[in-house]
Formats: C-alpha cells, structure tokens, sequence
C-alpha cells in the first residue's frame, strides 16, 4: 500500500504541475507516448480532394490531416464523408469501445449491476502503476463498483479498468478478448481483430475508420446510456481528478463521446458522437499527427455535416394509410406503419422538394398476419426522382378467426 501511496503522490504531482497547460478548467494528463512535433503537424493532408467519397456525389469540401476517416448520419447510416475508411491500423484504445460495449450487454441482460464490486487483481494494478500508460489509478486487492470503472474506462482511458472489467465478465483477459471479436463478428465488424481489453499494442491487433464507425453506430443503437458516459468531461476516483482525453468536449457542446486512442505506429484516433436539431453524427477521425489534430479535424467533419446535411423525418400521416384490411381475421384491420424509423438523409435546403408515397403490395391480407409482414414500401422522391424507400409493415399480429366468423365476413362481403 505504501508503493501505491507515493504512485498516488506523484500522480497528484503531476497533474498539479501540468495544470499550468492548456486544456479548458482541467490539467493535462499523461497519454501513453509524446505528442507529435511541430513539423508533423504543419504537414499538409495526402488525401487528394479526389480520393474523398461524399454523400450524393458532392464535390469534397476539403481534405483531412489525417491518415483516414469517415462519418455518417447515426440515424440513417447514411456515410456522409470518408476516404481510406478501410485501412488497416492499430485500433490503440479504441479497443476500450468494444470492452464498454460488453459491459453495457452485461449490465442489461442483468448478469451485474452498476454497484456490482470488482475486486482488482495484480494485473490491473500493475498498469496503474505503470506512469506509460493511462490509468484511474486502482489498487491491488480493491473492490470497486462497475459504475466506477465504466467512468474510468470511458473517461480516463483506463487501461486497469479495462483488465478490471474483462477479468471480471470473461474470467481472464484472454477469454474476454476472444468475447471481443465474436461479438464483432456478431455486428459485422469484418476488418476488425482484437488481441486485449485496452488496445495496448499487439502483433495482429487492427481495426479501421468504417468499423470503428460500426461499432460506435451499433453501440448507441442498443446502448443510447453510453452517452452518459462518455459525454462527462471529467471523472474522479480515489481523490484524483481526470479531464476526459476527448478534448473536443470542451469546445464543442454539441459533442456527447466517444473515444479517443493512440499509438505511435497509427497516430492519434478519435471516434466522437454529436448531436444538433434532430440530426445525429458519428464519425472516426484516424491517424492524425497530434491530439490536437484529431480534435479541430473531427470538428471540421461536425460543423460541415450539421451545415450541409438535415435528418429529415417526413409527416407520414397523408401519406400512408393507418391499417390495411385483413379478410377471416379476428379483427377486420391491422394497423401498419415504417420497419424503423421514417427519416432520411438529405442536403440543407432540399426538404422542400422532397415527396413520399405509398406503393402499397397487396389491397388487404388474408389471416393469420403477423407482425412485420411487408404491405408496401413507403417511396423518397427529391425532385422526383426516387431517393430512399422504407418498408411498410403490419404493426400487430390478427389471429384467424373460427369458422362462423369467417362465414359471416364472407356474407358481409356478399350484400
């Protein structure tokens, strides 16, 4: 306890000193290897205009300093800007997205509770004792609540609650990591393998800007509570105070997560989420020559998306009718309405001339229905010209009915 104690001290000391620096209201925090020089990032962006793929054909409005990168609309899934999107690199701490992904999982299927403790093994405690790496600084021996640790995770990058957490779920790192990957493949991350829980550097370990946008689009789809996390701009534990290592937080209130990582072999990556008027951004900037360039390159990509692009969510009320008829039902009628959500991605200034319509499949059904059967498809048109179908489902199930009751529909329809 002693050793952790002076660990405790000069990481107090640290940051103290460090707080004369130049993030907003908090003091810096050691990342895990030095920040790029100067002349790296004064180099100018490889990417030719050319080489950038923009939603509708658009010309590209401007390339990155960055290796790669990609965003969509967390809505639609619409990508609205990408280049490289495909290339393989180290995933550094991204890698903690998929462990806060199966925390997430655990804690709905009620395997745990946010107060469930965890006790920390030597190995955690060794990487809060290792000044190379970030850490929440836990202690061999001690119990601490997954609620905690999700923080630490999330906000404090921490490499121990990584370990923490996959020692806990999956009994060991290994078997945790092996977690990892089948539930990759469950999503369709297809250019995705991972080797541990924090994305320390591995041989065979690599991700990419479209997965990682996979996965952060996955993530807030099944966990909309991941933002609670990964939006606070600090967290505190055992007395030490940490800025979250996503400093665009700080500057941009539109921002809400997700995560940032680094190593020196890939760069400096940052998979953020923003939200403004109704339009929903997730995008991976990756590769970028300093901290300081993932962030003003991410919020380039946000402040060009919520200008040039709207989530438009049309009035479906003229457009589809409210049930369709069913014949030998129970009930004469199912109501029907989008398999998702009604909402496409559309240029600024374009709602205006957009159209819907029905193209209904069939006049009625026959029952049994079930819930989910197609009726129709729910047509985008922008200048006329089809742009985005939905399909048109039933919203319910109608049981068959008995024979009287079908004969007397029957003779209903007759007169």
């Amino acid at each position: 306890m002693r050793k952790k104690s002076i660990s405790k001290a000069i990481a107090f000391a640290a940051i103290a000193i460090a707080a004369a620096s130049s993030t907003p209201s908090f003091a810096r925090v050691i990342h895990r290897h030095p920040t790029a020089s100067k002349h790296a990032e004064e180099q100018a962006p490889a990417v030719p205009l050319t080489a950038i793929h923009v939603l509708g054909d658009r010309p590209a409005p401007f390339a990155l300093d960055a290796k790669a990168a990609m965003m969509i609309d967390g809505d639609t899934g619409a990508v609205l800007y990408a280049f490289n999107e495909h290339q393989k690199m180290q995933p550094a701490s991204l890698a903690k997205i998929m462990t806060f992904y199966l925390t997430l999982d655990a804690l709905k299927a009620g395997k745990i509770i946010p107060a469930t403790d965890v006790t920390i093994s030597e190995k955690a405690w060794r990487l809060s004792m290792d000044d190379t790496v970030s850490r929440m600084f836990l202690g061999v021996g001690q119990k601490v609540a997954v609620n905690d640790l999700l923080y630490g995770l999330m906000v404090s990058s921490g490499n121990d609650a990584a370990v923490a957490l996959a020692e806990y779920l999956g009994g060991s790192t290994d078997a945790f990591t092996q977690m990892m990957n089948d539930k990759a493949r469950e999503i369709g991350l297809i250019e995705t393998h991972f080797e541990n829980p924090d994305g320390l550097p591995a041989p065979g370990e690599f991700t990419t800007a479209a997965d990682m946008v996979a996965l952060a689009h996955s993530l807030v789809r099944h966990h909309p509570e991941a933002l609670k996390y990964t939006s606070d701009k600090e967290f505190a534990f055992d007395k030490i105070k940490q800025p979250n290592f996503n400093t665009l937080l700080f500057y941009d209130k539109r921002v809400n997560g997700i995560k940032t990582g680094h190593v020196n072999e890939a760069g400096y990556h940052l998979v953020a989420s923003a939200s403004s008027n109704g339009m929903n951004l997730l995008s991976a900037v990756m590769g970028a020559p300093s901290a300081a360039r993932r962030r003003t390159e991410t919020e380039k990509l946000i402040d060009w998306a919520f200008r040039a692009f709207v989530s438009y969510r049309p009035d479906l009320s003229k457009a589809i009718p409210a049930a369709i008829p069913v014949r030998d039902g129970v009930a004469e009628a199912v109501a029907i309405g989008p398999q998702g959500a009604a909402v496409f991605t559309l240029g600024r200034g374009e709602e205006s001339k957009v159209t819907v319509q029905f193209e209904p499949a069939a006049r009625y059904l026959e029952a049994p229905v079930q819930p989910g059967v197609a009726v129709g498809d729910l047509a985008v048109l922008l200048n006329g010209k089809p742009q985005a179908g939905i399909p048109i489902v039933t919203k319910a199930g109608v049981a068959r009915a008995g024979l009287f009751g079908r004969l007397g529909q029957k003779l209903r329809r007759i007169l």
